[in-house]
């Protein structure tokens, strides 16, 4: 796999090349870039359908919120459990066929929660739904690194644009027919949909000219050798850029959690204006990852990331410490704003430098940092206080920015 923007000549090569779809047409929305975009986009609605419907399930299985929360932890181990597996395996088949696979796979996981009468089965159903989940995510974007590759621009925030707004459409839904309709009938729509969108967009981007040619199993020994095995130098590199998924994803779920207690605890919103907290912020993610490219592309991916970690870090310390509602979701939007792109970029990154294990390696680290982001803000609030609490999603978005910056270094080093 090449190493994008490894050196300035090579950035300077690689914006001077016209953009060019296999097929040689001037387009950078290709069959390819459509599916795996609808890909993305499935995997967010899937999602967020599934946690609309939580407190239903717990219901059904009568289970406490200690228990809901050890059910839950079966998601977070199945997908860390698959994903360096799935890197592997994008490695020997290639990045399309796992990517439809695992969708596929997760898509018949989310109707499965509903179905369950006890905590036990709810959390052997949630290692699968996590095992299929973080599957797609790696198998997704290990296809979107290659695409980037082939299109010669940093497209890799739209992909993730995609994701932030099947997120929001799946809540705003699932929201809608929560009083209408069953959770097990709610998610066997969400599972037909789903498994339609595999069908449709896996045909299309299997039908595709490949981006990149893979090792084949003829290939000179060394050569495969070198495309499973990266270099010490890139491994620390990924390490680096998994650290800043990490902190990124640290804030992500920190706000998940917590945007709406701060607004109604510490700032004394009403209920209905502190739903608008989270929503100001994934808002404002997802207005940012749509404009990622054209930002990357002017300022380059460094740039964006060490300014999107300071942007986040600043309205974080805003939202933290204002006294004042309309204050406090300005200071959400600019989190959204700064942490919108630093992600996405960090494993297009990860996967330039290493492929489908590079991309394994930071998705996990990422991954981790959302599930320790609540926990941790909720063990601080109780020593400290909430504003302090979230205080550390400012510094864990400045020390993003800070990492983007040392991996551009050693990367020139």
């Amino acid at each position: 796999m090449p190493l994008l923007n490894k050196t300035e000549a090579r950035s300077s090569l690689l914006s001077a090349a016209p953009s060019k779809t296999p097929s040689g047409r001037s387009s950078s929305w290709s069959a390819a870039r459509l599916a795996l975009t609808a890909f993305f986009t499935v995997d967010g609605f899937l999602f967020a359908s599934w946690v609309v419907r939580i407190p239903d399930v717990r219901a059904q299985v009568s289970a406490s919120h200690s228990a809901l929360g050890l059910a839950l932890l079966c998601i977070s181990a199945g997908a860390v459990a698959t994903m360096a597996l799935i890197g592997r395996l994008c490695l020997r088949y290639g990045s399309r066929p796992v990517t439809v696979a695992s969708v596929a796979v997760f898509s018949l996981a989310v109707a499965l929660p509903a179905h369950t009468h006890s905590v036990l089965a709810l959390g052997a159903v949630l290692l699968l739904f996590g095992a299929g989940y973080g599957a797609a995510n790696v198998a997704m974007n290990s296809a979107a690194v290659d695409l980037v590759a082939e299109l010669r621009r940093p497209v890799m925030p739209s992909f993730h644009a995609g994701y932030s707004l099947g997120g929001l459409l799946g809540a705003a839904l699932g929201g809608l027919l929560a009083g209408r309709i069953s959770a097990s009938w709610a998610l066997a729509s969400a599972t037909a949909l789903g498994l339609a969108v595999t069908v449709l967009a896996g045909t299309a981007l299997l039908r595709a000219p490949a981006a990149l040619p893979r090792p084949s199993a003829t290939a000179p020994a060394t050569e495969a050798t070198a495309a499973a095995r990266p270099s010490r130098h890139a491994r620390l590199l990924v390490v680096l850029l998994g650290l800043t998924a990490l902190c990124t994803a640290y804030g992500e779920g920190a706000l998940a959690d917590w945007a709406t207690l701060h607004l109604t605890d510490d700032v004394h919103a009403s209920g209905a204006l502190a739903a608008t907290g989270y929503a100001s912020f994934a808002f404002a993610m997802t207005a940012g990852r749509l404009s990622g490219t054209w930002l990357a592309e002017r300022l380059g991916q460094t740039r964006v990331m060490l300014l999107g970690g300071l942007t986040a870090c600043a309205g974080m310390t805003t939202a933290a410490l204002a006294p004042s509602v309309p204050v406090v979701l300005a200071g959400f939007v600019l989190v959204g704003l700064g942490l919108a792109n630093v992600f996405p970029l960090a494993i297009a990154q990860a996967g330039a430098t290493a492929g489908p294990q590079g991309v394994a390696t930071a998705s996990t680290l990422g991954y981790a940092g959302m599930l320790i982001g609540p926990p941790v803000i909720g063990f601080l609030a109780d020593a400290l206080s909430l504003p302090a609490a979230l205080l550390t999603v400012a510094a864990s978005s400045a020390l993003a920015g800070v990492l983007a910056l040392t991996v551009r270094r050693h990367r020139a080093a």
